[in-house]
């Protein structure tokens, strides 16, 4: 009995000992077995394939990044960014002087709320008169600075400065690279802007809590949590969209535009989010999928926020008893039973029985997440966006297979595109243009600055020509370079650069001599040649060198771009970035002799400002 007892102990231990070393083994396995980059078949050593994933999936390589990731293999790399669970001491601790981002949607309408909004309070407060601005403008001013104050208002213009500033101080800063890349793709992909008013309040909470989380799970789940958003309810205008109930009234002729009804949320969700323009639906589709819609709108916020004409409907009624009459209530989405269209719908020939209410919205989106035109729409947008402009179809259909294969798992879709021999082809490498965020946010990362100004950052952006948060078109912007490259673009990029080297933009400090561990290179050529190195590594920089060597001490180079930016035209260029495009000044620049002494802050600048710095 005690050996038949001791054996069976001895077997147990051995088995849960067996067990636990088959699970670590076989975790091990996974993960380095997980996906594996094909990028010596296209003649990549590993340190041009660390450089190339880089460039894509960062907002720039700062020093000695290539050789972290060799040291932990560009798939395990990879995979970990797609974790995005990396600490990020250094980010939060920067983060926390932002309160905008511990603020709900409530907090943020009560604390900041919009310049019309307190311009009737202090009316209606007897604080100041209506026709007071016409009189005396700085008195109206100042009353109003002091009613806001009294009141514990902030401007508006600093919740927008806030929510900026952190855009950018996360974009240079986060070890979780990969999250922040495709939190930018997805807020643009389902974009609203702070040039329609009524959204400003909402869009912190939206990027916050609605596309961050999501930017890396399911599309369905991104999908879902977009229309459900206050910010994109009032962007698009579906929060006012009416239907008709069949307890009021009968249907209306079907050819009839049902009065209420807004198909702005309904057209854009199928052209913009999902199938795509040519995905195969009609205005029909469009009309049906705005009447499922109606009733999704915005749960009362604030003492004069948006959907406060169901205040009193809960007050009266209560929450349970409307939850009982078909309304639904999930933080501040509301679905109002009595705002919905009753009867029945036909969308991409589904059926949808009447009488489902908020269902049937959760059926239509569904139906669209899953729609082959949208795995093939998505899987080329993000392709776009990580390849080249104009992605192999080889390279998307694999995409769009593994879409419909993993339910529109994103993870999935890019470990899919990166194991794929395209995403390697020479013809990729650094075939996308940097628009102006990515410029300025892969300059102070190449140069390892630290910031503590980032709205001076904004301000060249805006600049150049990307107004971040603002673009008011439903598209976001366009995610190719012939849209940002021309010729006034591009010398403004050199005034950026050389502004930024010489340390003429407040806020952002960095050491030139450290980054070539304090060596000071001979001669300006020598330093062009070490600094290209640095700030472009992996990449044949003879002809850039070529190219850039006649301006190295060329002493009224900042006047001839200034001069030259003056003259340039506006208009955007039909071709992207070339190989052989250069900076064309209204006077020509030639070679100098050599002088002992020369401006390094000049030599970066002219590189951060080249032709080739802005190829990703």
């Amino acid at each position: 009995m005690k050996y038949e007892m001791k054996f069976n102990r001895f077997t147990y231990a051995c088995l849960v000992t067996l067990v636990s070393l088959s699970v670590i083994i076989l975790c091990s396995f996974n993960q380095r077995t997980l996906h594996k980059f094909p990028y010596a078949k296209s003649g990549l050593t590993d340190r041009q394939a660390a450089a190339h994933l880089l460039s894509r999936f960062t907002y720039g390589t700062t020093p000695d990044q290539i050789d972290v990731v060799l040291h932990i293999g560009l798939e395990n790399w990879f995979q970990q960014q797609l974790n995005a669970d990396l600490q990020d001491d250094n980010l939060n601790q920067i983060l926390s002087d932002y309160n905008i981002l511990k603020l709900s949607n409530a907090e943020i309408v009560s604390i900041y709320p919009r310049n019309g909004k307190v311009v009737r309070m202090a009316i209606a407060d007897s604080v100041i008169n209506k026709d007071s601005v016409k009189t005396d403008k700085a008195a109206y001013r100042s009353q109003l600075r002091d009613y806001m104050q009294m009141k514990g208002f902030q401007p508006e213009r600093e919740l927008i400065r806030q929510f900026t500033n952190q855009k950018i101080m996360r974009s240079i800063y986060s070890t979780n690279q990969v999250q922040e890349v495709l939190t930018e793709f997805w807020f643009n992909h389902f974009n609203v802007s702070f040039s329609k008013g009524a959204c400003s309040q909402f869009i912190p909470d939206y990027e916050r809590d609605v596309i961050r989380p999501n930017a890396l799970g399911k599309f369905e789940d991104l999908l879902m949590a977009t229309a459900k958003s206050p910010a994109m309810l009032l962007y698009l205008d579906n929060f006012s969209s009416v239907g008709v109930n069949d307890q009021i009234q009968k249907r209306p002729d079907k050819n009839k535009k049902v009065k209420g009804l807004n198909e702005n949320y309904a057209r854009e969700v199928m052209e913009l989010h999902t199938l795509g323009v040519d995905g195969g639906y009609t205005q029909s589709d469009v009309t049906e999928a705005a009447r499922i819609l109606t009733g999704w709108t915005i749960y009362p916020i604030g003492s004069e926020g948006f959907g406060n004409g169901y205040s009193k409907l809960l007050e009266n009624v209560g929450e349970d008893k409307l939850k009982a009459r078909g309304f639904v209530h999930e933080g501040d989405f509301l679905f109002a039973a009595n705002r919905h269209d009753t009867g029945e719908k036909i969308v991409l020939g589904k059926h949808f029985a009447p009488g489902r209410g908020y269902e049937e919205g959760v059926q239509l989106l569904k139906l669209l997440a899953s729609h082959p035109s949208t795995a093939k729409f998505i899987s080329r947008k993000i392709a776009v966006r990580f390849v080249s402009d104009d992605p192999p179809a080889s390279l998307v259909d694999k995409m769009a297979k593994t879409f419909k294969n993993k339910n529109g798992d994103l993870k999935q879709i890019l470990i899919t595109m990166v194991s794929s021999p395209e995403f390697w082809n020479a013809t990729t490498l650094r075939a996308k243009t940097k628009s102006p965020f990515e410029l300025v946010i892969s300059s102070v990362r190449a140069l390892n600055a630290k910031v503590d100004q980032p709205y001076q950052l904004f301000n060249w952006i805006n600049r150049m020509g990307q107004q971040l948060y603002y673009y008011q078109a439903p598209t976001g912007f366009p995610d190719k370079g012939q849209y940002w490259i021309n010729t006034g673009a591009l010398l403004s990029r050199m005034n950026f650069g050389l502004a930024l080297a010489d340390k003429r933009i407040p806020g952002v400090t960095f050491d030139l001599l450290a980054l070539n561990k304090n060596h000071e290179p001979e001669s300006a050529e020598n330093a062009l040649m070490v600094y290209s190195k640095i700030l472009m590594p992996e990449r044949n920089m003879d002809e850039t060198i070529k190219r850039l060597t006649p301006l190295l001490n060329d002493p009224n180079l900042q006047q001839k771009v200034n001069e030259a930016a003056g003259h340039a035209s506006p208009t955007m260029s039909k071709d992207s970035l070339t190989d052989t495009e250069e900076i064309k000044m209204p006077n020509k620049i030639v070679n100098t002799e050599v002088k002992d002494k020369y401006r390094l802050s000049q030599v970066v600048g002219i590189l951060i400002g080249s032709p080739e710095f802005q190829r990703r």
